[in-house]
């Protein structure tokens, strides 16, 4: 077993605080006046008892007890002054408290979405493969609900905690001045309080760990099922789902309920010390009065100091719960932190500017994590302007190669060279920024047409943009819809059609005039009319620049300029593209899309990818 890093040893409070600590800096000033206020908010809660022992003493008195502190009698003149200055410590009290309130809240706002925002920037530059084996409901849920649940805490429980100490050690010193032997039951209190709490937080944060971990669970489960709701209703795996989130909703019950039951334990115990030390204190306090050492207005003030110091007892029981949380939620933001981004710019890139196009990979070995290399010292040169289909059978590596020369991951070992340089040395942002790609399924955003269009280039303009759909066969059926450029497209484009978001991708990649062009399985799963409509739309943008047409269809590969069939880690085919393929070498893509139902390849029988399944009702 290996040893834990000291960032494992890290409580789950301390890791928290480290997290939230570089914003607090930048925030200093209105956290800092949020401060003062909160003292002076203690300084008046201090001296708020005081007009109240004032008067019991000066009451008692009149009524002709000889106490042992000398003072004045009962008059109109001092109960009025008495109420007056009550209701002036309580009312600077409140406008203090509000000032800290509002200070201590606007700070925690602002640095919870500093944090926010920094986490959705690190995620942003997390390789693909961190993405692709990480969950996104639990994700979305860290970078939302659990940030906000640190700010909601800090405000609801951090700055009320804060108050109560500051009160707890102003007021203790002043029982110590009054009455020593007293004040020192409340001393045992707290140290017995301590005790309690060291045993039951750990239990409450842990409980509260896997709770946040199980409401994980519940976001990803939704997620997954409302994302892919065509295929659960198709598949009639509504009952199966359901019961898979039953299953984890109770387990998040379960674990919920057990942090809320340590919780009130805690809390309970703290009660029945806080009174213990009440009666104690009224027992003791009593006496004393009897024997001439403390005053009655002495016993009242000390009372009720006993009981103000007592709330953050009774707080940081009641709040334990939601800190445990808090530090859950911390933890788990933290977990996103730490995640190192695999691909990294270099500290000192070189920059191209405008690149010519011109690719070379050199002896490229790559893979996923610690499995085999899908790419074995693979070779290839790509110069600038020329169409190449890349093709193969499934797994063999196309779309790894493709993400290589866009730097979503990198090599192990040998080099990709565009214009001469390794990719390694450039700035990640400058090589991608002059990459277009289409994808199988192409990714669009909630907004309306044009903003997705504009993606390509943010800063062009709206006759750029209606240019560029032209060119992709996209205006005429975008000016058909009712707000044309302006509508809505759905989430992940599922108001359109297949075709249409193909063509609004290529539009995309048209307005990026990149030198270099990807374009992975682009026309595959569409009808012919709508390839057709695609292929003329990739005809244009592929022109004159340097392409990679990742394909198992024949008639795209056969229209680039050269066909390199990958297959075993290498290039095992490399030629023209009206070359015959060697022996064993098959398109298993449909050749017939965009072709005329009399076409004679249209009838033509092309290898499948994998047996086919028996149909039949033999060996059942």
């Amino acid at each position: 077993m290996t040893a834990k890093s000291p960032e494992a040893k890290r409580t789950a409070l301390r890791r928290t605080l480290g997290l939230i600590r570089p914003h607090v800096r930048s925030h200093t000033p209105i956290l800092a006046g949020g401060a003062v206020a909160l003292l002076l908010e203690v300084v008046f809660r201090v001296l708020e008892p005081w007009p109240v022992k004032f008067v019991v003493d000066a009451v008692t008195r009149s009524l002709g007890a000889d106490l042992s502190e000398a003072g004045p009698q009962a008059t109109f003149r001092l109960l009025l002054a008495c109420a007056l200055a009550t209701v002036a410590l309580v009312g600077f009290r409140a406008i203090f408290n509000y000032l800290a309130t509002v200070a201590f809240a606007l700070g925690g706002s602002r640095i919870a979405t500093e944090l926010r925002q920094r986490v959705f920037r690190h995620v942003n530059r997390l390789s693909t493969q961190y993405h692709s084996t990480s969950r996104s409901g639990d994700l979305v849920q860290r970078l939302v609900s659990d940030v906000g649940r640190l700010q909601e805490v800090a405000v609801t429980a951090g700055m009320p905690l804060l108050v109560n100490v500051f009160t707890l050690v102003a007021m203790s010193g002043v029982m110590f001045w009054l009455d020593p032997m007293l004040a020192l039951i409340v001393l045992v209190a707290a140290v017995l309080f301590l005790l309690m709490s060291r045993t039951s937080t750990p239990k409450i944060t842990h409980a509260s760990r896997k709770t946040r971990r199980a409401e994980g669970d519940l976001a990803n489960i939704a997620q997954e099922t409302v994302g892919g709701m065509r295929v659960v209703q198709a598949y009639g795996l509504e009952g199966t789902l359901e019961d898979k989130f039953g299953g984890r909703n109770a387990k998040s019950l379960k674990d919920g309920v057990q942090a809320k039951r340590l919780s009130a334990a805690l809390e309970r115990g703290t009660d029945v010390l806080v009174g213990c030390a009440t009666a104690t204190v009224l027992m003791l306090g009593g006496y004393r009065v009897m024997q001439g050492a403390m005053t009655p207005g002495d016993l009242v003030i000390f009372l009720t100091y006993l009981k103000t110091a007592m709330k953050p007892l009774r707080d940081l029981a009641k709040y334990t719960g939601r800190i445990a949380r808090a530090a859950a939620s911390g933890e788990r933001v933290a977990e996103v932190l730490d995640q190192e981004p695999d691909i990294t710019s270099p500290a000192d890139p070189i920059h191209l500017g405008r690149i010519r196009g011109d690719l070379r990979l050199d002896r490229v070995t790559a893979g996923y994590g610690d499995n085999p290399p899908v790419l074995h010292a693979l070779n290839l040169h790509i110069p600038e302007g020329q169409r190449v289909a890349v093709v193969g059978p499934s797994g063999a590596g196309k779309s790894t190669l493709t993400g290589l020369v866009t730097r979503m991951m990198d090599v192990r070992s040998g080099g990709i060279r565009v214009d001469g340089v390794d990719v390694r040395r450039l700035d990640v942002h400058d090589l991608r920024s002059q990459i277009a790609v289409v994808l199988q399924e192409s990714v669009l955003f909630t907004g309306t047409i044009a903003d997705n269009i504009r993606y390509g280039q943010l800063d062009a303009t709206d006759e750029e943009v209606v240019r560029a759909a032209q060119l992709a066969r996209a205006d005429e059926f975008i000016r058909r819809m009712p707000d044309g450029y302006d509508t809505q497209v759905g989430e992940r484009g599922s108001t359109l059609s297949g075709g249409q978001r193909q063509r609004i991708a290529i539009a995309r990649a048209l307005l990026r005039d990149a030198a270099i062009v990807i374009l992975d399985e682009a026309t595959a799963g569409l009808d012919a009319e709508n390839a057709g409509a695609v292929r003329e739309a990739i005809d244009r943008l592929t022109r004159g620049r340097t392409t990679l047409v990742v394909t198992h269809d024949e008639q795209t590969a056969r229209e680039c300029d050269r066909i390199v069939w990958i297959e075993g880690g290498g290039v095992r085919f490399d030629g023209p593209s009206d070359s015959v393929l060697p022996e064993g070498a098959a398109f298993t893509g449909s050749s017939e899309q965009g072709r005329a139902p009399g076409h004679p390849a249209a009838a033509s029988p092309r290898p499948l990818d994998g047996p086919v399944p028996m149909t039949t009702g033999a060996g059942r």
